[in-house]
Order: structure tokens, then C-alpha cells, then sequence
């Protein structure tokens, strides 16, 4: 096979590994066609009014200040004398999209549909806005749109500001909702002169819903414990009150209006949200006004989170619900259909209704969540041979009428509770089914995508044995052993085909069971290899070998367990630190080793220390830019002194504006975060420099010279500057010690390779990027070359995980993109953050390059190691993915698994990277006074 086949080969089965865990785990569970379901009684409420305050945690709405009273009045007033409360509680993403899906549609959007972006929708849908007669809606762009545009006909109307507004940077936040009030009380002043819209706002089944962004804003911004947070509650409590009265004076103090106030999801106290953390998933909810039960008064209720004596609230009964039981409570108050897709149970203690009203909307939400696991179960049946299909037992055909004919002949004897006891028995069965049938087909392609992974790592190792080792000798297999091959292959491709096809499977299934066919097709046909692999390894000591496994194995399960816990990083570190005297490397080289101990020791601090972003430490930020001027100014002076170095003043010139972006970055973050702190928004002139920086810092390594260190160093400085501006803490330090360490790596390599015997030791000082790439001079494959692969996949996990858990979306902090850019843009602060945690990346790639150079390996040799070892660790992350647990849980499996898979796919782009970065030069300057002359 050739180089080009190969990598395309590679990259179109990594693809299709990355891709199969969404189809395999997260696969929409949304299913079309069902009748929609209304209770058959007379709503209590005639209108419901929805407030969200986005980005409002329960406990800092409930809680008292110092003097014991509320930042909310008005809403405390209301839950100790008017209405119920309790919290809600969210899933995994918390992210405003999938929280107000969760809440308005009654269903919890899975992955695949999370990742299509904030603004579309990416799954058609119904809504209680859907099901209502008319919905006005007043807030932000990012997420009204979503819900007008699925919705039926034109019934959902929309008023959002612009999404300019949403700027973490600006003077107060809390702005945004008080234009959502002023709107909402200018229209229907309005309306008093406009007849059609005056009737249509005293119609039944009306929804006016207001999404409030200001609290989410300033707690990005301030962080949530800060006056501006606290502030921004007090100012949505007031503008609560007046749009009650002013909408109980509009209908005349009619009794016919509903209200509930919640959230989408909490925040972190560092100002950030996505996971599972409690202050993320913990969301208040109060609800008053129409078919709306009065405070319960309790003696004692427990909770395990222990906030009632905290909120001085024990004494008033807390309702707890999930997010997504919202949606059916706001259908039931104003008689609208439930949502077709919702999964979310009736919470009955909310209600002030007769037990027959209750008994019946429980039984239409029974019959509405069953409606949707018939739907499946007619699918999969579908899909699947008779003789196959595995029904989900306790809810047969048989069953299914049988609780319906229960439940009603219980609600004709009056017997109420019992049929609600029923009802909510038929709901969790008719979910437990609807998981049953969505995971159907996945224990089936999970192995067949395991097998494809194990067929191809076998193959990957088999070429690395056979091109870049001398273990196996040519053989010719014969044409007839060939062919037999080829059609006993061809033959389970097309048995696997046949029984897909006539089990009608979709398109996607079709690639994951016939993907392991060619690739073991591939190993079977090096089956010399492994017999003379197998020869060469028995004739090996078994201690020996088993030692080489053993430690192998150790190695990745390491690497493996740095993913969930930091600190292995550390004590691979420690490691590290102590390797040159196992392998008694230290005798030739005191000095090295010791530089090389204490970047190691140094390096290892990181992991330990708190993930970024929680505390922001600007000082530290300023000291890493100076140190950084301090040592590129050393590195001037001493190569001014040797002679040679910089033949002309161009690469004076470069290496002084490099040094000129290091100190214009330091005093960009200085500035910007003084004029945030001051509430000045973020100056213009610093944005233009920090932009000017980012795109100048992927040409400036270019124009420098090619020898090793000057280029790797010059790749440093100009990266440096980048991740100076996208830093707000100790990380500013993490590129530096970790460039110290790769530099030190590199001699490390020289000595080990002389220490094997391997080559003699070129000089570095003078080793040119250029001319390094002569095919002669490569040399075959050691065992020790596997520990350099290692070592490169380890310091690539260290680069990722060495200042943060990249795998959860919480650690990352929008702080750190503020010299960039304060207004609110979800792609652009993602590809920032994105570029934060690459430039670790290329740092190590390029030193790398340069070790795979100076120890004249073909990189191709060594990334397949690399590629070995990567694969083994995504196998291991392919079992540990799960869609169950806790949602933090969830959410981290599924990022491991992408992450590693990445990883595999970004080393080949980042080889091509570095081999661009530290082998091509840009010579324009010299063309032109070239010519001049």
C-alpha cells in the first residue's frame, strides 16, 4: 500500500470511528407520527405567562444576605403567600439551547443535536408554543428563533434585541432585560389601539413568554457571587412585579393568568456552564396564579442538599421536578395538547384542581409518552427479521390495553389515586421501552466497529514490522493462496450485505459491519509477517518479552488514566525526571540530565495545580511575558557573540518585532482587564493588536532561520505572544516550561541514541531543518524508538490536560478570549479557546520533528507508533463511552473518546504543521535586494 493510500486509508476509517459512537450512542430518540393528546376537562388558566432567567442558580435566587432579606422580594413574597416552588433540576449539557428545549418542548436534546449549533434546529419538534393559539416572545436572537421556526403556521411571534447587545464587556447587562419589560409593556399598550391584536391577546391557550439574558451575561462577565449578579436578580424581581400587574390590570383582574419563573441551567462560581456540577443543574422554580396550588405548610421535609435551613425556607413544602416535567405542567395549566415528543411527567403537588381534573391529565400524559414508544416499537419491528425481534416484554400489546382499560375503569369508580399511581407505573415503563428500542442495534455495532479498530491497529503493526525493522524476511505467497483470499472475503462482504439489505438497515450501518471486511482482508494477507514475527519473538527470553509487554501495557494505562485523573500526569512526570538514571543515561551527560530532572519536576506542578479560569491571576500573566522578554533578550546577546548565527540584519529584524509582539501582548492583557474591571468595555486599539498578533505569529516563524534551535525558538516567541493574550493565570508559564523541556528532550534523544550505539552524535548547534530530509541517511527501527513515540504521546496528553480538563466544557473560561472579542459568539470564542489549546500542541509536534530529524528516523516510522498507541487508547475509551449515570459522567465519556480520536486524525495535520513550521523559509526580502544589486 502506498504513503498516499495509506493516510487517506487512515484518515476514512478514523472517520468513521469518530462518527460511529454518535450513531451507536446518540442517535436522535425523537420519533414522528403521533396523535397528539389534551385532557378531555376545562383548563383552569386562560393564559400563561413563562419567565427564564437565564443563567440563574436556585440558591442565589432563595438564599438571604446578611440582613436576612431576599435579593428577590417581590418572588419571595410570592412563594411564602401565593404560590409553589421548588427547584428544577437540568441535565447535561447545561447550555441555554438544550435547556430551553428541555423546558418548553419537555424533551432532553441528545448530542448529536447539541453539536448542530445554538441558533437552527437541527431535529423538527413540537412545543407547548407549537401546541398553544397564539406565543409572543420577547428576548435574544440565539434562542427565539429556534421555536417560531418549527412551529406550525404563524401563531409564534418573536421580538429579540441585536445579538451586538450580548457584550460581556459592556457596563451592565442587566440592560437587556429591562428591554425585554419595556417592550412587553409598550405592546400591550399598543394593542389598546389595535383591535385584532387586542382580541387575539383575550383568546384562550395564549403563551407570552420572556427570555431574560442579563443574569447569564453578568455572570459570565462578574462571576456569580459579584454585585452585578446579585444586582441583576434584584432588577428581574422588579420587572416581574410590574409586568403581574400590569398584566392582572389588562384582563381585569380576570384570575385566568398562570406564571412561572424558572431557568435554563445554573453557573459555576468561576462564571462558567455545561457540565454537571450542582450549581449548574440546580434551577429555581416558581409558579402562581391560575390552577396553581398555595404554599403547603410542613413540619419537616428532607433533602439531601441541605439548602432549606440555609434559605430559611423548612417550614414551606419544596416541590421538586425535572426540567423536562415543566413543559406538560404549562400544557396542562392552558389546556393545549402535551408536546408530542415530551418525556416529562405531570408534577401533580403543583396543581389547585379537583382530583378527577388531575387523574385525567396524568392518564393524557400516559397516553402521550406511550404514543411515542408504539411509534418505536413499530419501527424497530419494522427494521428487524421476525425471527429475531426481541419485543420489550412488560409492556406486550396485551399489557399496554390492559393498563389503559385499568386506569379508565378506575377514574369512572372515582378511584383517583390509584389511577394516578397507574398512569405514572405506565410512564416509566413506556420510557424504560423507549431506551430499550433506541439501543436496540448497539451491542451489534459496537462490535463491529471493535472489530474494525482491532483489525486495523494488527495492520498498522504489521507494516511497521515489515518496512521499518529487520525482524521479517520477503516471502512470495502464491497467486492461488491469494485468490482463495480475496473471494472467501468478498463472499462474507456480500453474506453481511444480504443480511443488512433485507432487514432494510439505514445507509450508516451498511459502513460499520463491512468496514472490518477489507481491513482484516489486509492482515490476513500478511500472515508471513506474523508467522515470522511469532518465530523472532519466541526466540526472544520470555522475561524479556513479557517485560516489554507488561510495560507497554502499563505505559498506555497510564496514559489512559490521565484522561480522568491529572495527577498521573505528575508521577509520569516523576517518571520521566528519573529515566536518565535507570537507563544509567546520566554518566555521559551530567549537565543535561540535571536540567532535564528539574524541567520534569517542574513541569509536574502543573497538573496539580486548580483547573484554569476559576481565578484569574493577571499578575502572572504580565511575569510570564517578562520572563519570556527576559530569556529571548539572552538569547540575542549570545548568539550576537558567536559568530555566524544571523548573517544579516533580517533576522535581527524578526527576532526584534517578535520581541516587540511578546511585550505589546503583555500590556494588552494588562490593559484590557483593567478597562473590563472598570466596566469601559474592551478598547479598540488593544483589539486590533491582539488580532494583528494571532495572524502574524503563524508567518513570523517563517522569515527566521532554519537552524534547530534558532527556528524552534522562534516558533516559540511568536506562539507565546498569542497565548500570552488568550491567558488569565499561571497557563501563561505552561508553554515556557514546556518548550524548556522539549528543547532538553532533544539533546536527551541525541545521548540515548549514542548510548544504543546507533549513530554518531551530529552537532545541533549547527543542524539545519533544510537539509535534514535525506532519504539515505534513515536508519531502521530500535526498541527503543517505541519509548520516543511514547514519550511524544505522553508529553501530547501533558499539553492537553497540563493546565485544564479540555474534556469538560466547563473548564473553559470566555475570560480568556476578552482581548479578542466581549459580545457574545459562541463559534468565534470556541476556535479561540480551540487555538489556546492547540499551541501546547504544536510546540510538542515540532519538537518532536526535530527528534524524529536528529535521529534520523522517517517520520513515518515513528508516527506509525504513535498511531499504535493512540488506537489502543481509543479502544479503551470506545468501551468506557456511556449514555447513562450522571450527565457529568456522560459528557466526559463522550469527549475522551472524540478527544483521542482527534487526536489521531490532528497528529497528521500537525505533522505536516511542523514539518511546514520548521522546515520552510520565506526569502522575500532577500530575493528583492537580490535584484536591486
Amino acid at each position: 500500500m502506498g504513503i498516499p493510500v495509506f493516510i487517506l486509508a487512515g484518515l476514512l476509517v478514523h472517520f468513521v470511528f469518530l462518527v460511529s459512537i454518535f450513531d451507536i450512542y446518540f442517535s436522535s430518540p425523537l420519533v414522528h407520527g403521533m396523535t397528539p393528546q389534551q385532557t378531555p376537562l376545562p383548563p383552569p388558566a386562560k393564559r400563561l405567562v413563562l419567565f427564564v432567567a437565564d443563567g440563574l442558580r436556585a440558591d442565589s435566587l432563595y438564599e438571604l444576605d446578611g440582613n436576612n432579606t431576599s435579593h428577590a422580594p417581590y418572588l419571595r413574597g410570592i412563594l411564602e403567600n401565593n404560590g409553589s416552588w421548588g427547584i428544577s433540576h437540568t441535565r447535561v449539557p447545561t447550555e441555554s439551547r438544550p435547556g430551553h428545549v428541555a423546558l418548553i418542548a419537555g424533551f432532553y436534546e441528545d448530542v448529536s443535536a447539541v453539536a448542530k449549533g445554538w441558533k437552527e434546529n437541527p431535529v423538527e419538534f413540537d412545543s407547548v408554543f407549537n401546541e398553544s393559539k397564539y406565543t409572543w416572545s420577547w428576548g435574544s436572537p440565539d434562542i427565539l428563533p429556534m421555536f417560531a421556526k418549527g412551529a406550525t403556521g404563524d401563531h409564534v411571534y418573536t421580538f429579540c434585541y441585536t445579538a451586538e447587545s450580548e457584550d460581556f464587556g459592556a457596563q451592565d447587562a442587566s440592560k437587556l432585560d429591562t428591554w425585554v419589560f419595556d417592550h412587553v409593556k409598550s405592546f400591550f399598550n399598543s394593542s389598546r389601539s389595535n383591535q385584532t391584536l387586542f382580541s387575539a391577546l383575550n383568546e384562550e391557550k395564549v403563551v407570552l413568554f420572556m427570555h431574560l439574558l442579563g443574569i447569564d451575561t453578568n455572570g459570565h462577565a462578574h462571576r456569580p457571587n459579584s454585585r452585578e449578579y446579585k444586582e441583576n436578580i434584584r432588577k428581574v424581581d422588579e420587572g416581574v412585579k410590574e409586568i403581574a400587574s400590569m398584566l392582572e390590570s389588562f384582563y381585569g383582574n380576570d384570575g385566568k393568568t398562570a406564571f412561572i419563573l424558572t431557568s435554563d441551567h445554573g453557573m459555576t462560581d468561576w462564571g462558567s456552564h455545561g457540565a454537571g456540577h450542582p450549581s449548574e443543574t440546580l434551577t429555581p422554580l416558581i409558579v402562581w396564579g391560575a390552577g396553581v396550588n398555595y404554599p403547603q405548610k410542613v413540619t419537616s421535609q428532607f433533602f439531601e442538599d441541605n439548602f432549606l435551613k440555609e434559605w430559611k425556607l423548612e417550614n414551606l413544602k419544596r416541590l421538586d421536578v425535572n426540567q423536562a416535567d415543566i413543559a406538560p405542567l404549562m400544557a396542562s395549566l392552558i389546556g393545549v395538547p402535551f408536546p408530542l415528543n415530551s418525556v416529562g411527567t405531570l408534577p401533580l403537588e403543583y396543581l389547585n384542581n379537583s382530583a378527577h381534573f388531575k387523574a385525567e391529565s396524568m392518564f393524557t400524559n400516559a397516553v402521550q409518552v406511550l404514543e411515542q414508544f408504539k411509534v418505536k416499537m413499530n419501527q424497530k419491528k419494522a427494521t428487524t427479521l421476525s425471527f429475531l425481534f426481541t419485543p420489550f416484554k412488560p409492556l406486550s400489546d396485551s399489557e399496554q390495553i390492559n393498563f389503559l382499560k385499568k386506569t379508565r375503569l378506575y377514574i369512572q369508580q372515582q378511584k383517583y389515586d390509584e389511577a394516578v399511581s397507574l398512569c405514572k407505573t405506565l410512564i416509566n415503563l413506556a420510557l424504560e421501552g423507549l431506551s430499550y428500542y433506541h439501543t436496540y442495534d448497539r451491542l451489534f455495532l459496537g462490535l463491529s466497529i471493535a472489530m474494525g479498530f482491532v483489525g486495523w491497529t494488527t495492520y498498522v503493526i504489521l507494516v511497521i514490522v515489515k518496512t521499518h525493522t529487520s525482524l521479517t524476511k520477503t516471502v512470495q505467497s502464491s497467486d492461488k493462496e491469494s485468490a482463495a483470499l480475496l473471494y472467501s472475503f468478498t463472499f462474507v462482504g456480500m453474506m453481511i450485505t444480504f443480511f443488512l439489505l433485507i432487514q432494510t438497515s439505514p445507509w450508516t450501518y451498511y459502513i460499520y459491519c463491512l468496514l472490518p471486511v477489507p481491513v482484516w482482508y489486509a492482515v490476513m494477507r500478511e500472515l508471513h509477517v506474523i508467522q515470522n514475527l511469532t518465530a523472532n519473538l519466541w526466540s526472544l527470553p520470555i522475561s524479556q518479552s513479557l517485560g516489554f509487554i507488561l510495560i507497554s501495557i502499563l505505559g498506555i494505562e497510564i496514559l489512559v488514566f490521565s484522561f480522568f485523573y491529572r495527577a498521573t500526569l505528575t508521577v509520569g512526570l516523576l517518571v520521566f525526571a528519573g529515566w536518565p538514571v535507570i537507563t544509567q543515561l546520566w554518566v555521559q551527560a551530567k549537565t543535561t540530565t540535571l536540567i532535564w530532572t528539574v524541567l520534569c519536576a517542574l513541569l509536574a506542578v502543573f497538573p496539580l495545580m486548580p483547573i484554569v479560569g476559576r481565578e484569574p491571576n493577571i499578575p502572572l500573566v504580565i511575569a510570564a511575558g517578562l520572563l519570556t522578554l527576559l530569556i529571548s533578550g539572552f538569547s540575542l546577546a549570545s548568539s550576537c557573540k558567536s559568530e555566524n548565527k544571523y548573517r544579516n540584519n533580517e533576522d535581527m529584524k524578526v527576532h526584534f518585532y517578535q520581541m516587540l509582539s511578546i511585550a505589546l501582548s503583555t500590556y494588552v492583557v494588562s490593559n484590557t482587564h483593567n478597562s473590563l474591571k472598570n466596566k469601559q468595555g474592551l478598547p479598540v486599539f488593544n483589539q486590533i493588536i491582539s488580532w494583528t498578533t494571532l495572524v502574524s505569529s503563524s508567518v513570523l516563524p517563517l522569515l527566521s532561520p532554519t537552524f534547530l534551535f534558532q527556528r524552534l525558538f522562534s516558533i516559540l516567541l511568536s506562539l507565546m505572544a498569542t497565548y500570552l493574550l488568550l491567558s488569565t493565570g499561571y497557563e501563561a508559564l505552561f508553554p515556557l516550561v514546556l518548550s524548556g523541556l522539549m528543547f532538553v528532550w532533544i539533546h536527551m534523544e541525541q545521548e540515548a541514541l549514542q548510548h544504543y550505539g546507533l549513530s554518531l552524535k551530529p552537532k545541533l548547534a549547527v543542524f539545519n531543518f533544510a537539509y535534514a530530509t535525506d532519504i539515505t541517511q534513515f536508519r531502521q527501527l530500535h526498541l527503543d524508538d517505541i519509548r520516543r513515540s511514547f514519550f511524544f504521546v505522553f508529553f501530547i496528553v501533558t499539553a492537553f490536560f497540563g493546565t485544564g480538563n479540555i474534556a469538560s466544557v466547563n473548564s473553559f473560561d470566555p475570560a480568556s478570549v476578552y482581548c479578542f472579542l466581549t459580545v457574545f459568539s459562541p463559534f468565534m470564542m470556541g476556535g479561540l479557546l480551540v487555538l489556546k489549546v492547540v499551541i501546547p500542541f504544536v510546540l510538542v509536534s515540532c519538537a518532536f520533528e526535530a527528534v524524529q530529524v536528529t535521529t534520523q528516523l522517517s517520520s513515518k516510522s515513528l508516527f506509525l507508533i504513535v498511531l499504535v498507541i493512540s488506537d489502543i487508547m481509543a479502544l479503551h475509551f470506545f468501551f468506557l463511552v456511556k449514555d447513562y449515570g450522571s450527565w457529568l459522567e456522560i459528557g466526559t465519556s463522550i469527549s475522551h473518546y472524540v478527544l483521542v480520536m482527534s487526536l489521531t486524525i490532528f497528529m497528521m495535520l500537525m505533522n505536516g504543521l511542523a514539518q511546514l513550521l520548521t522546515t520552510k523559509r520565506l526569502d522575500l526580502s532577500r530575493r528583492t535586494k537580490h535584484h536591486a544589486t
